[in-house]
């Protein structure tokens, strides 16, 4: 199941850095994943300064 962007993203950008697969992208005040292209490795959870991204 892909992951998903929470409420409480400071839109710092450190999740798409770590995207191996380039499925964040900058959204309306907050970043999104591609749900489509996320492969569910979780690098993007580890790399949240925040902790928002969550396996959805």
């Amino acid at each position: 199941m892909a992951y998903v962007i929470e409420d409480g993203c400071v839109s710092c950008g450190t999740c798409a850095g770590g995207c191996p697969v380039g499925a964040i992208n900058e959204g309306d005040g907050k970043y999104e994943i591609d749900p489509d292209t996320c492969i569910s490795c979780g690098a993007c959870a580890g790399a949240c300064p925040v902790g928002v991204i969550k396996e959805g």
